[in-house]
């Protein structure tokens, strides 16, 4: 099996970054996509309570649909490609940044945002200077879970000619060839696993700026 997998690397090297590079990119574009919508839907949930229950209950269940069923469902809308790919990961990855944008903000202790008015903040600057940064590991801790989350399904998006690792797990599976399995599994694995260390990382850095 090692020499197959070795052989693999040598006669398709290339090909195998090429889809490496699309899953990442596929990958950034949900997550970057999927902050712009729940970090501010997260921000009208605290500032307006009443609009708590229906933008959580909206995501909650969109989530429950399965992304394969909705990448499906996009098809007749988006065509094949990124476009609808990108959608059902958005879908996937806004529920833990929105929740943990409405932990975060209002976790903030009420004697810090007194004591921001006390020293002449106005309500705005409460927030951006106050109530946000102290919310940043939580908002994080979100943005991880989703960044996994994407990671490992984004290898549906080959279904729908998406591209990215996907593309070899299931060639493996059709040509029933192990080999590809393995290098489009491990790697997937090692993404994700990488995307996780990276994100734990920035949490313990913006943790040790808000305990100082």
């Amino acid at each position: 099996m090692a020499a197959l997998i070795a052989a693999y690397y040598e006669s398709s090297g290339s090909r195998f970054v090429g889809m490496l590079l699309a899953h990442i990119r596929v990958s950034l574009i949900a997550l970057a996509i999927a902050v712009l919508i729940g970090v501010p839907a997260g921000f009208l949930c605290v500032r307006h309570p009443r609009s708590q229950k229906f933008i959580t209950g909206l995501f909650a269940v969109l989530r429950v649909i399965p992304s394969l069923a909705i990448l499906l469902l996009m098809v007749p809308l988006l065509g094949t490609g990124t476009a609808p790919a990108v959608v059902a990961l958005v879908l996937l990855a806004v529920p833990p940044i929105l929740m943990n944008t409405v932990a975060g903000l209002e976790g903030v202790p009420a004697f810090m945002l007194e004591t921001g008015e006390g020293l002449g903040m106005t309500p705005g600057q409460v927030w951006t200077k106050v109530r946000f940064p102290l919310a940043m590991p939580m908002l994080l801790t979100g943005m991880k879970t989703a960044a996994v989350e994407i990671v490992s399904s984004a290898t549906l998006a080959s279904k729908i000619g998406a591209g990215g690792l996907g593309d070899l797990i299931f060639t493996g599976i059709g040509l029933y060839k192990t080999e590809l399995l393995l290098i489009g599994g491990a790697a997937v694995a090692l993404l994700s696993l990488s995307t996780g260390l990276l994100f734990a990382l920035l949490e313990k850095k913006t943790m040790k700026h808000s305990i100082a």
